[in-house]
């Protein structure tokens, strides 16, 4: 399937890149904030972009995104069976 968005043509030069740039870091966005929200797996988020996984997760820290997200409980269970 296919998702077409249509934005002012301005949009690029505002942030100080091409289209093809603009176009990444908008598919980019989107695949993050769905994998923030648990909605996709990190693997599905960088499909969705068109790169490796592991790319996908070095990235997340550009948008504010930890890569791994655990709660207080979780983290205390995984420190306590480390």
């Amino acid at each position: 399937m296919q998702l077409t968005i249509d934005y002012p043509s301005q949009w690029p030069d505002a942030i100080h890149c091409t289209p093809e740039e603009f176009d990444y870091q908008a598919k980019m966005a989107m695949a993050t904030k769905l994998y923030e929200m648990g909605k996709l797996s990190s693997g599905m988020a960088a499909q969705l972009v068109g790169i490796e996984r592991v790319r996908f997760l070095m990235r997340l820290s550009d948008f504010g995104v930890p890569m791994i997200d655990l709660d207080r409980e979780a983290l205390q269970a995984d420190v306590e069976n480390a």
